[in-house]
């Protein structure tokens, strides 16, 4: 059957607006944060990545920052960390926060994940069998464990997997397949435990059929990223291909996403199919102001973001210092519907002082970019309880910015 022609052809600028606008930003900022306000983020996102670097804050609180502003961490702390807390951890994108009723959308990533590492049973027998079975009685027994907190003769680090332990390891398997579950964090560390030790029965025993939680998956990443190629929408909560298309296929049956054309994205002669959320906000305009973590859902997906917004992107904490090319922790910045920079940041919490290890323009800067900038590194140096900003003397826009800093009297430059 040929493929249905798309309905419409919608301008790039505009298709960057829906997505902009989907993602929750240009929406006016309260006065006071509350914590339905942290909740409204989250489910419009559908999740929040994790990661641990802490080098200027760790990614999970970054998002909610970048769409509320200023806000008391402990209060996402709570909805997020605490053992029974109305957030939970699973592999959505990668590892994240997501809401303790949509575990039953993952069962069959859990039995994909028990098939892929523990399917042959000699073979697991071999490599984790005796430590699972010994994890399990000691979690049934004790309740919630970190790793560290768990004395074992193969508790060691070795190998590869970040050196972790033998111990670590099959606690992360167990997890994946859905054996152990996440009861919240201490210091940012993970207490593992026994699924009925978290969750209560009714939501251990809620079923969702494969295909009705692809499906329904599909329909929150078409929806939290407003406009998007399958690949886009697929990659949200890393399904296949296969999987999205079909769900596609059925939501765009009964009308709840729309299949459309972006001028511009595709190749010359191939243009890439794009699916619209019905209802999306189309605006014609957005205001907003952010600073976004490297796995904010606005640009975690690469050739994405270089689509949407030209933003050639890469992580650099990976790579060698002498070969880094903009710095070790750079986040893009966000102005109205444009990237217009990137900054490394870090945060000194000795010193008192946000560090901009460098700064650099991108093509869609304007001469209000260093005056937004810096008003938006001054806001997120006080969220952070740090009471300066200092800019290097590194990158394109780091002498306008530190001209800004100093004229907005929030701290200066920096030789180096």
């Amino acid at each position: 059957m040929a493929t249905p022609a798309p309905s419409r052809t919608i301008s790039p600028t505009l298709a960057r607006r829906i997505a902009v606008a989907a993602q929750g930003f240009g929406r006016p900022l309260a006065a006071a944060v509350t914590t339905r306000q942290l909740n409204a983020v989250i489910d419009r996102l559908g999740l929040l990545q994790i990661d641990s670097v802490n080098v200027f804050e760790r990614s999970h609180y970054l998002p909610v920052f970048a769409r509320v502003g200023a806000y008391d961490r402990a209060m996402l702390d709570a909805l997020t960390m605490r053992p029974r807390a109305p957030h939970t951890e699973y592999v959505a994108h990668e590892a994240a926060f997501v809401r303790r009723e949509d575990r039953a959308l993952f069962r069959w990533r859990m039995d994909a994940l028990r098939a892929r590492y523990g399917g042959d049973t000699e073979e697991w027998e071999a490599a984790h069998g005796r430590t699972a079975r010994w994890l399990l009685d000691e979690l049934a027994e004790r309740g919630p464990l970190a790793a560290s907190e768990i004395e074992h003769e193969e508790n060691v680090r070795t190998g590869p997997w970040w050196g972790w332990s033998e111990v670590k390891r099959t606690l992360e398997l167990l997890f994946r397949f859905g054996d152990l579950a996440i009861a919240g964090r201490n210091r940012f560390e993970r207490r593992y435990a026994l699924p009925e030790q978290v969750f209560p029965a009714s939501m251990l025993e809620a079923r969702v059929e494969d295909r009705d939680a692809v499906r329904e998956l599909v329909r929150r990443s078409v929806r939290a990223l407003g406009i998007g190629t399958s690949g886009d929408i697929a990659d949200y909560y890393r399904l296949t291909s296969a999987q999205t298309r079909a769900a596609l296929q059925e939501l765009e049956d009964s009308g709840e996403v729309e299949r459309v054309q972006v001028a511009g994205w595709g190749r010359s002669g191939r243009p890439l199919p794009a699916w619209l959320a019905a209802g999306a906000r189309a605006p014609r305009k957005v205001r907003a102001s952010a600073l976004l973590s490297p796995f904010d859902p606005m640009v975690w997906e690469r050739a994405r973001a270089l689509r949407m917004f030209g933003l050639d992107y890469r992580i650099e904490i990976y790579t060698p210092a002498a070969r880094r090319v903009y710095g070790y922790y750079v986040l893009p910045v966000l102005q109205d519907d444009r990237i217009v920079a990137r900054v490394d940041l870090k945060s000194d919490r000795r010193s008192g002082v946000l560090l901009v290890q460098s700064a650099w323009a991108e093509a869609e800067a304007d001469a209000a970019t260093p005056r937004r900038l810096a008003a938006l590194l001054g806001e997120a140096a006080h969220w952070q309880g740090l009471s300066e900003v200092a800019v290097r003397e590194r990158g394109t826009l780091a002498h306008a910015l530190a001209a800004e800093v100093t004229a907005m009297g929030i701290g200066g430059t920096i030789a180096g």
